[in-house]
């Protein structure tokens, strides 16, 4: 705890410079048409979902700054006396800082002239491919809005799944979720079935995938970057939401919020039950409950022009059944045997981040946020399981902090550019206990092995946004990480990136190449060397004799190469890239003997390699926008575990392991999302999303002989598609209501075989839910 104490005190007294990314800058110039430029003209930015405003004016040379914007959706207008007022709309990403050219006509008579710029445009300042979901957006797609559902990441993200319970992209579940901003840690890999903020709670949410530059973190998979809501939207008002359908589930909340010039405020209280939660392991869902309730709060307070200060917090309580196949002579059972398990996992999760932005000019911007982040995930088993009654206990603790330092070199120059300099920090300690009652009838006697821990990590960056033109962008940073824990290591990840927009077409092309770090879990096993040398550790004892054994776990280390190209066209923008990802030390999971307990292991080495494809559309009929998300991919591991739960005696012929590449347990050649989002006349909506997957990898293939199971005797299992529908109305401006139906036809397939929480997974029934949201004053 001495150890955990120091970094974090040196976490926060050193993070004077990493940086927080859901915040970007706009720079432009107002000019005539005779391209002279325009002083004093008023320059008014609105928020397009909220009250969320910032102003100011132009400098004698026509240019302006709008610092610490954060991302997302905005209306710009510019206005002068003897001109006609200007409005443009516009997109923000994290950690970019357009440039806007706007012109101002002559006035003769008062009017307004509109820049039909549409939001669908490529972004020449990012290198990184990037997909912006809304509130909006989330309210209408069929099913998002639920507590613990991704549909708001898998139906507009390529490359994104779910499967065994777990959001998969790119290849891997290793996934960086920020809040307003704030990386929250955790270094635990796949033990926790809960979601890390409730989807009815976002105001944005900003998907990476990949190419990030250095001040992002080590998650090659994808980054969620969440703007929580903040009350801006709000004026004294509060909104209930009422639910329920298929299973008896419910999912309600009461969320109310306020604002004033300078302060906002946003809060709410969830909870929600049905009696299908997890991926049963049949296609009848038995012991499948699920519940759970929480609370989400944000504070913003500009006290001063230059400063602004913020506050998140959250906690939420979830508990899950584990659902198991009945018949013990069922073919997964052969491979897994369920019948006899009945469990459960509690979990909990609470985070509270600060941050303090303090603007000095409009060129530079300093931002700190001390953290704190707690999770929880207890396996919990009836005593009387067959074959093992097996518990696993896990804690974690975290904190830390981040902070940025932001500046322009030479602002006034028709260049830009962007030095950034940074350090992420935190502490952790993690606490661990896990025990097993043997029902076999072998009269192994029972144990509890209780395990603790403590480490952290120091992170720091310099990163630099060069723009030498309108028209190029490049990218160059480094990225210094040193973990310490039981052990410590040390890694360097330099990292560059080009984005080139060609004239007139408009086409922006980018490329990458970065290397990655990912720390590892501080745990491993719960016993001393010296217990493992004497035969005492009941743990490794359990694990040997299933053919298992422990080691040490150490960081994943990644090399990224990616190109892609943004096209837009008459308000489409096609998005496509490709992307080879080589991995060594690969972070994953096992399970040890007849249970769903999960460890963390690390593969010898993987390679990821996949092209993807976004499309959306401008608003079509002046009735909806269409979406598509598509991903080709093979994610392949080489050679044998090398840490955490590994195949022993290393030297035994059972160990032995090919050391060609194989696909990982979640890989899906073929993923495919399309949707349309509708408002229709009479004040109503149709939402509709098609998913589509050729199939993951069947566990039981064996090439040299007969499968498994007789039924899948194929090296993947079968494709699978389904079909979702939403309809809403609006009776009044405080009344809305809507129907959803999830997998309409009911298709029922074998999703995954990968032995993980309940054993097999077919994928979700169909659900019917009906949702009521009432707005009123308070």
């Amino acid at each position: 705890m001495r150890k955990l104490a120091l970094l974090c005190l040196l976490s926060f007294l050193s993070a004077i410079t990493a940086r927080a990314t859901i915040f970007s800058q706009l720079h432009g110039v107002v000019h005539d048409p005779q391209h002279r430029p325009i002083a004093n003209a008023h320059i008014e930015l609105h928020a397009t979902n909220s009250a969320f405003t910032r102003s100011t004016t132009t400098a004698q040379d026509g240019s302006f700054t709008l610092p610490s914007l954060p991302l997302g959706d905005y209306t710009i207008t510019i206005s002068q006396p003897g001109f006609d007022p200007a409005r443009q709309s516009l997109t923000l990403a994290s950690d970019t800082a357009p440039i806007l050219h706007i012109e101002l006509q002559i006035g003769t008579i008062e009017q307004t002239t509109s820049v039909t710029t549409d939001l669908n445009t490529a972004n020449v300042n990012t290198v990184t491919p990037t997909t912006l979901i809304s509130r909006d957006d989330i309210a209408q797609t069929p099913g998002a809005d639920r507590t613990n559902s991704m549909a708001m990441i898998t139906n507009y993200v390529p490359g994104a799944y779910m499967t065994h319970d777990m959001l998969h992209m790119r290849g891997g579940h290793q996934v960086s979720w920020l809040l307003d901003g704030v990386q929250i840690p955790n270094t635990n890999i796949a033990s926790n079935l809960g979601a890390q903020i409730d989807p009815k709670d976002i105001d944005y949410i900003e998907v990476q995938r990949g190419s990030y530059t250095s001040d992002v973190g080590d998650r090659t998979y994808g980054v969620f970057n969440v703007v929580p809501r903040t009350g801006f939207e709000r004026n004294r008002q509060a909104e209930l939401i009422l639910s329920g359908g298929s299973f008896l589930q419910t999912n309600d909340q009461l969320n109310f919020g306020d604002h004033t010039e300078k302060f906002a405020y946003y809060a709410s209280l969830t909870g929600n039950r049905s009696d299908y939660g997890l991926s049963p392991p049949t296609g009848v869902v038995i012991h499948d409950a699920a519940n759970g309730y929480g609370g989400f709060a944000s504070f913003l307070y500009n006290r001063m022009p230059k400063d602004q200060l913020r506050l998140i917090t959250q906690l939420r309580a979830d508990y899950f059944q584990i659902p198991y196949d009945p018949d013990p002579d069922s073919p997964g059972n052969q491979q897994f045997q369920s019948s006899g398990l009945r469990d459960g996992q509690h979990e909990l999760d609470g985070t509270v981040a600060f941050s303090w932005l303090h603007t000095f000019n409009p060129a530079t911007v300093l931002q700190v946020s001390p953290f704190f982040h707690y999770n929880r995930a207890d396996y919990e088993s009836n005593p009387n399981d067959i074959p093992v009654a097996t518990t696993s206990d896990r804690s974690s603790t975290y904190a830390g902090a981040q902070a940025s330092i932001t500046t322009e070199v030479f602002p006034s120059k028709p260049t830009r550019n962007t030095l950034q300099a940074g350090l992420y920090s935190f502490g952790q300690h993690d606490n661990y206990l896990f025990g097993a009652i043997f029902n076999d009838g072998t009269n192994t006697p029972a144990f509890r092995t209780p395990d603790s821990a403590s480490g952290g990590v120091i992170e720091a960056y310099l990163t630099d946004n060069y723009k030498p033109t309108s028209w190029l962008t490049l990218i160059a940073g480094l990225r210094q990480t040193h973990f310490q824990a039981a052990f410590t290591e040390n890694y360097t990840a330099p990292r560059f990136g080009v984005a080139l927009r060609i004239p007139k077409l408009n086409w922006v092309f980018r490329g990458f190449y970065g290397r990655f770090y990912q720390p590892p879990p501080l745990l491993t096993f719960g016993c001393t060397a010296a217990a493992i040398a004497d035969g005492t550790c009941s743990l490794q004892n359990f694990a040997l004799s299933s053919g298992t054994s422990f080691a040490p776990l150490h960081g994943e280390r990644d090399e990224e190469h990616q190109f892609g190209v943004q096209i837009p066209l008459r308000g489409w923008l096609l998005d496509a890239d490709t992307f080879k990802t080589r991995i060594n030390n690969f972070l994953d999971h096992s399970n040890i003997g007849d249970s769903s307990i999960y460890f963390p292991v690390t593969v010898d080495g993987a390679l990821v390699r996949a092209w993807e494809l976004s499309l959306r559309s401008p608003r079509l009929w002046n009735t909806g926008q269409f979406h598509l998300a598509y991903s080709n991919q093979i994610a392949e591991q080489r050679g044998a575990i090398t840490g955490g739960l590994i195949c022993s005696p290393p030297t035994s012929a059972e160990c032995d392991v090919d050391p060609a590449y194989t696909p990982v347990d979640h890989d899906q050649r073929n993923t495919l999302n399309v949707g349309f989002n509708a408002t229709l006349p009479f004040h109503t909506t149709a939402s509709t999303n098609l998913y589509y997957g050729s199939g993951f990898v069947n566990g039981g293939f064996n090439p040299d002989g007969p499968p498994a199971d007789p039924r899948y005797p194929n090296p993947y299992l079968p494709q699978h598609t389904t079909f979702d529908l939403s309809i809403g109305k609006s009776f009044t401006e405080k009344l809305t209501a809507s129907v959803t139906a999830t997998n309409v036809a009911n298709r029922r397939v074998l999703l995954d075989n990968s032995l993980t929480f309940g054993g097999f997974h077919y994928n979700d029934p169909r659900e019917i839910f009906a949702e009521l949201r009432y707005r009123f004053k308070y």
